[in-house]
């Protein structure tokens, strides 16, 4: 007969290995740098938009250090990868929209670009998710990538933080804005076209 031991409280929790840590750091970077954009658009300070950057680029030096000890630790799992996948939509997609958009790229046709950006960068880490294995050819790392990893999508984030630093933002924004029928795009928002583009492209990248 079998016997069903109850779950004890929190036992997700003490279940999650070390690099699944970092995982978490880099989600909280993430939703921290929405946080100081909400602070930016509120008061107009700059430094909002620098710290947000700085926190994205945080959450990219957690994003190399988790996979990195999870195969230090030999401990590489299924919810190792998925949690990877959701904090890196957090930090590597919504967050870098929502910086562009606080930097002035508030336009519609902006913001049908940015969502684009944010639904390229989520169809990518779900590709990944399903073809890792394969990818990987039955060893523990993938050899290559399909498609730009979301979080070079800090050079977007770094390209801001240097307009933010040069008070290029809202009406100043670099490249300056294009009215079509009335409704306004910013040019520097085609970064974001091109970068969700390559997300999602067939291009193989080696992984270093």
């Amino acid at each position: 007969m079998t016997v069903h031991r109850p779950r004890k409280h929190f036992s997700m929790i003490r279940e999650l290995h070390l690099a699944d840590w970092f995982t978490l750091a880099n989600a909280v970077c993430g939703t921290v740098a929405l946080f100081s954009m909400m602070t930016y658009l509120q008061t107009s300070e700059v430094k909002h938009v620098l710290f947000a950057s700085g926190l994205v680029f945080a959450a990219f030096i957690f994003d190399f250090l988790d996979g990195r000890v999870a195969r230090w630790r030999r401990k590489i799992s299924s919810m190792g990868r998925e949690l990877d996948s959701l904090a890196d939509i957090i930090s590597f997609g919504v967050a870098p929209a929502v910086i562009a958009y606080g930097c002035g790229m508030q336009g519609l046709y902006d913001r049908i670009v940015l969502a684009g950006f944010v639904a390229c960068g989520v169809s990518r880490l779900a590709r990944y998710n399903i073809t890792a294995e394969s990818l990987s050819d039955g060893g523990d790392k993938v050899k290559y990538f399909e498609g730009t990893p979301i979080p070079t999508s800090l050079l977007l984030v770094l390209l801001m933080a240097a307009a933010a630093s040069q008070g290029a933002l809202r009406e100043s924004l670099w490249f300056g804005q294009v009215v079509f029928a009335g409704l306004t795009l910013h040019p520097m928002v085609l970064f974001f076209a091109v970068s969700g583009s390559l997300m999602v492209s067939r291009i193989q990248f080696p992984k270093i």
